[in-house]
């Protein structure tokens, strides 16, 4: 069962979202930005009050992906793509990104804070930051 209502466009530009942020981190990167992703949509909270469904997940501005702004995020979604995203929206979780809502790639290692959200760990190049469950309990 899926955690959040989707469609088959939903799928494709999940899918899109998460080759475009993290194709370089492999299967399980890219399901971690799935992760992210997802959880941006039911966390209410934070920077993210106001997103429904993934479309405005992916589109989110300003606050969103910078992956949105560059020509490789709108090439058509692989097949083995979509079944990653299919695999998030379903609810599967991937540490260290099971309750992060941000992620980055830094240029050393990752801080222990940024922008006040708590450091989970990092997986290849992204450094993932979840926040306090004080701060948003439904993630």
């Amino acid at each position: 069962m899926a955690v959040v209502p989707y469609t088959e466009k939903d799928v494709a530009l999940l899918a899109r979202l998460m080759r475009a942020e993290a194709e370089g981190d492999g299967d399980l990167g890219m399901l971690m930005v799935g992760n992210t992703s997802i959880n941006r949509v039911i966390s209410d909270c934070l920077d993210f009050t106001e997103l429904r469904n993934i479309r405005d997940m992916v589109f989110q501005s300003p606050g969103g992906f910078e992956a949105t702004q560059k020509g490789y995020f709108y090439q058509a979604a692989r097949e083995r793509d979509k079944v990653l995203a299919r695999r998030v929206i379903k609810g599967e979780r991937f540490h260290p990104a099971e309750r992060t809502l941000w992620f980055f790639l830094p240029e050393g290692s990752c801080p222990a804070q940024w922008f006040g959200q708590w450091n989970t760990g990092r997986y290849k190049s992204h450094c993932f930051f979840a926040p306090l469950e004080s701060e948003c309990p439904r993630v």
